[in-house]
């Protein structure tokens, strides 16, 4: 059979992910050193563990409603009001997905039709582009910059948008860069939304990962921008739960009614297990978020004195796990700095284009690793730079 004439045209048109072929790179090398998948080296809190586990023997393994347990989708609407000053009721604007990818999947299914334009902000996380080009979308770059910390300025995204645009994507903090939107930031890029009828993806992954000293901001609760704006989170980075898969959408019930169809017949429901697991962790898990917190930064610290010491450049990021630095004065593109510290000294970071062009002559390090790991690897990244690559 002819495969490629074949198979959805859509489909083969989206590129793999960069971050995974550097990590599946490094898996086939033996000791080879990782900084490159944002995961936390932290195991789920014991409690949190605790409770899963008693579910399971507790016998509760059956489907769940489609947008979650009452127990779970009132914790995360308590949590919402609690941190961030945002009311969300419970039983319809709230929406259990399978990790956060799931819920922008769905959000963006529910909001784009063909044709329509999604504003997406970069560098930023690789799977916003494919998810709105798979739902019919036109992925429209606004482009980000290392002299404005990487953050979105209200003059790009006016730029941008034009009688087709739909949807904006708000990935803040942000992966890779690890830049921070403060409350008046969102307030200029809210200026730029009133009067539109552009809604907002925003993507809150890391909000609990932020550096500043500031109790962090969500773009929802910024005057106005609640009717419009789709709240993602979920639990795997702020409480190491990569592997449990928990994620939720928060938004107005017009827009939840239609996520939920989404997720009803591609999902059904989101693990059992991991929604008890996922209870026990917003009721009680806002001391092990500080502790993972307080070694995160401690790692950030390390990693930003180390790139000075070395003359990289690199601004200061002030949330998530990743440092961005700017290593084009090598002389190499960063997918061949990342190919020769992988081969050389058997390192692999993720080159900046992974992330979209203006992250090009960039790197990512994740320090969501021990910091003796990071030493080993920031001990052979000035090796290679003493040795002259």
């Amino acid at each position: 059979m002819d495969y490629d004439r074949l198979l959805s045209d859509r489909v083969m048109k989206i590129k793999p992910s960069g971050i995974r072929r550097f990590f599946d790179l490094a898996e086939s090398m033996d000791e080879c050193i990782a900084l490159g998948v944002g995961e936390p080296d932290f195991k789920t809190p014991w409690h949190i563990r605790e409770k899963g586990i008693y579910t399971l023997r507790s016998g509760k393994t059956r489907y769940t409603a489609n947008s979650g347990i009452e127990e779970l989708r009132r914790s995360i609407s308590g949590y919402l009001l609690r941190r961030f000053g945002i009311e969300y009721d419970f039983k319809e604007e709230v929406l259990v997905t399978v990790g956060g990818s799931e819920g922008i999947d769905a959000a963006i299914r529910a909001i784009v039709n063909p044709g329509d334009e999604v504003l997406v902000p970069e560098p930023s996380f690789v799977c916003y582009r494919p998810l709105a080009e798979l739902a019919g979308g036109v992925a429209v770059t606004l482009p980000t910059y290392e002299k404005d910390n990487f953050r979105l300025t209200p003059e790009v995204l006016k730029n941008a948008i034009t009688e087709k645009t739909k949807l904006l994507i708000l990935p803040y903090p942000n992966n890779p860069t690890g830049a921070v939107m403060r409350k008046e930031d969102y307030e200029k890029i809210a200026e730029v939304l009133r009067g539109t009828d552009i809604f907002v993806i925003s993507d809150e992954i890391y909000i609990e990962l932020n550096y500043t000293g500031e109790e962090p901001v969500s773009f929802a609760s910024i005057d106005g921008m609640r009717e419009r704006t789709v709240l993602v989170n979920g639990f795997s980075k702020a409480y190491a739960m990569t592997g449990w898969r928990m994620g939720y959408i928060c938004a107005p019930a017009p827009i939840i009614r239609q996520a939920l169809k989404v997720h009803q017949f591609g999902i059904m429901c989101s693990p059992t297990t991991s929604q008890y697991a996922a209870v026990e962790a917003l009721e009680n898990g806002d001391e092990d978020v500080q502790k993972m917190r307080e070694m995160y930064n401690m790692r950030r610290k390390y990693l930003i004195d180390f790139v000075a010491r070395v003359n990289i450049p690199c601004f200061e990021p002030l949330g998530a796990f990743y440092v961005f630095p700017n290593i084009s004065g090598f002389g190499y593109s960063s997918d061949e700095f990342c190919r020769i510290f992988l081969e050389k000294k058997k390192v692999a970071v993720v080159p900046g284009s992974a992330f979209g062009e203006s992250g090009e002559g960039f790197v990512r390090i994740s320090y969501a690793y021990s910091l003796e790991h990071l030493e080993k690897a920031m001990t052979k990244l000035e090796e290679l730079i003493e040795e002259g690559f």
